[in-house]
C-alpha cells in the first residue's frame, strides 16, 4: 500500500505545476486521493467522524492552496466532508433507534417510561443534527441513559456481557462508518465519471430539428451533448467561435465534423453579427457559483450579452462536481488567472516596446483565462440531475454541502 503522504505530495506538485487540466479529471483524481486518505486513516473509538473530517480537511487545505483557480478541488473536498457528516449522522440515528426499540421491548408495564425513551431518542437525534462534527458514538448514547433503564441487568455476569457487547459494537460501528463513507465516495467518483453521458441523455429534449446552435471554445460536455442529439436523428447546424487566443474552438469543430455535424467556425468578434441567426447558445463552464453565476472561458460574457440582446436562450451544461457553494465575492474564490503573453504576440516583434532599460515599458499584455457571467444572463442550467433555473442553484448546492465546510481553512483572528 503506497504511503498516503507521498500520494498527497505528488498530487500537490501536479496541481501546482498545472499538469492536470480539466474540472472532471481534477475532481475524479481528488476524490480518489481522498478515498485513499480515508481508507488508511486510523480512527479512535470515540468521535470517529471528527478524526476523518480533520484528516480530509488537512489534505484539502494543501490541495486547494496548490491550485486555487481549480475550484473543482475544493468542491470535492467539501462534498466528501459532507458525506462523512451524513454517514455519521445516519449511523448515530440508527443506533439511537435500535437502542430505543430494544429498551421498549424490555419494558412491559410503564407507558410513561416509553415516553421517556421516545424523548431521549428525539433529543439525541436533534443533538446529532445540530452538531454532526461531534455526533454521539454508541458508547456515549448508552452512558447518557438514565439508571432506571439498566435495572433489569443486575447480575455481575450480565454486566460483563454488556461491557463486551459495548466494545464489540464500538469496533463494528467504526468499521461500518469507514465502509459506508468509502462506498459513498465510490458513488461520487462514478457520478463524476459518467456525468457527460447523463447530461447528454437530455439533449434531445432541448435541441430540435433545423436549429442553429452557437458555442465558444471547446467543452467535452458540450461536444457529447451535441453529438447525442445528432444520434437521435436531430438535424441542426453548429456555429463555433474559435476561442482565441488558445483557439480551442478549432479543436471542437474538428471533433464535431468527425461525428457528422454541420459546423461553421467564426471569429470571436463575429459573435454579435451572427447571433441573430442562432436559436440557442450552449456552453460549458469552469465552475457554477452559489448565486447562479458561472466562471467560463474568456469571451463568454460577450456571448451572453449578445444572446440577451437578441433574446436567445443561454444554456449552460455542467456536471454536479462543478457546483461551487461559494459566492464570487468570497475571499476564498480566485476568479481568474493570467497566462503567458506569448499566446497573444511574439516577443521578438514587440521587444523594442518592452525595453526595461528606460524605465517602465509602454506596452503591457494581459491574457486572462476566464470570464464571469452573472446569473441574470443565464437562461438554464443542465446538470446530471436535470435542468434547473439559475435561481434554484443555491438549493441544489445545499443538498451537496454542509454549512460548516464552506471555509476549509479557518484564518486565525489577529490580535492588535
Amino acid at each position: 500500500m503506497p504511503d498516503v503522504q507521498a500520494l498527497v505530495n505528488d498530487y500537490v506538485n501536479k496541481l501546482r505545476r498545472r499538469k492536470i487540466e480539466g474540472s472532471q479529471t481534477t475532481a475524479r483524481l481528488t476524490a480518489e486521493l481522498l478515498r485513499s486518505v480515508i481508507s488508511q486513516q486510523r480512527v479512535p473509538y470515540t468521535n470517529q467522524a471528527g478524526a476523518l473530517i480533520d484528516a480530509v480537511r488537512a489534505v484539502g487545505v494543501q490541495l486547494i492552496a496548490a491550485n486555487p483557480i481549480e475550484l473543482a478541488v475544493g468542491n470535492i473536498v467539501r462534498r466528501i466532508l459532507h458525506i462523512i457528516r451524513e454517514e455519521d449522522l445516519s449511523l448515530a440515528t440508527a443506533a439511537i433507534g435500535g437502542f430505543n426499540v430494544s429498551a421498549l421491548s424490555d419494558d412491559d408495564n410503564a407507558d410513561d417510561e416509553r415516553e421517556d425513551h421516545l424523548v431521549l431518542s428525539a433529543a439525541a437525534v436533534a443533538a446529532a443534527s445540530r452538531s454532526t462534527l461531534r455526533a454521539p458514538s454508541l458508547q456515549t448514547l448508552l452512558e447518557g441513559v438514565p439508571d432506571a433503564t439498566a435495572t433489569h441487568h443486575t447480575s455481575s455476569s450480565g454486566g460483563d456481557s454488556d461491557g463486551k457487547s459495548k466494545s464489540a459494537d464500538k469496533s463494528s460501528r467504526s468499521r461500518k462508518l469507514k465502509h459506508d463513507i468509502i462506498e459513498a465516495v465510490n458513488e461520487l467518483i462514478q457520478d463524476i465519471t459518467t456525468c457527460h453521458e447523463q447530461i447528454a441523455e437530455q439533449a434531445v429534449e432541448h435541441i430540435h430539428q433545423n436549429e442553429v446552435i452557437l458555442t465558444l471554445g471547446r467543452s467535452r460536455t458540450v461536444m457529447e451533448f451535441l453529438c447525442a442529439a445528432k444520434e437521435k436523428k436531430r438535424s441542426f447546424r453548429v456555429f463555433v467561435a474559435e476561442g482565441a487566443p488558445r483557439y480551442q474552438g478549432h479543436v471542437l469543430a474538428k471533433e464535431l465534423v468527425s461525428r457528422g455535424l454541420q459546423t461553421t467556425v467564426i471569429t470571436d468578434s463575429a459573435v454579435f453579427a451572427m447571433i441573430s441567426r442562432v436559436n440557442m447558445v450552449i456552453i460549458g463552464a469552469h465552475a457554477v457559483m452559489a448565486n447562479g453565476g458561472i466562471i467560463a472561458p474568456v469571451g463568454m460574457n460577450m456571448v451572453a450579452l449578445a444572446a440577451q440582446r437578441h433574446a436567445v436562450p443561454f444554456v449552460v451544461v455542467a456536471g454536479s462536481h462543478k457546483l461551487c457553494p461559494l459566492y464570487p465575492h468570497n475571499p476564498e474564490v480566485l476568479l481568474n488567472e493570467l497566462k503567458s503573453p506569448s499566446d497573444l504576440l511574439d516577443f521578438g516583434e514587440f521587444s523594442d516596446c518592452m525595453d526595461f532599460g528606460s524605465g517602465a515599458p509602454l506596452l503591457h499584455v494581459v491574457n486572462p483565462i476566464f470570464d464571469y457571467v452573472p446569473p441574470k444572463l443565464v437562461s438554464l442550467f443542465i446538470t446530471d440531475t436535470g435542468g434547473h433555473n439559475p435561481s434554484y442553484m443555491y438549493r441544489l448546492i445545499a443538498d451537496y454541502y454542509s454549512a460548516d465546510d464552506l471555509v476549509i481553512q479557518r484564518r486565525p483572528v489577529s490580535q492588535n
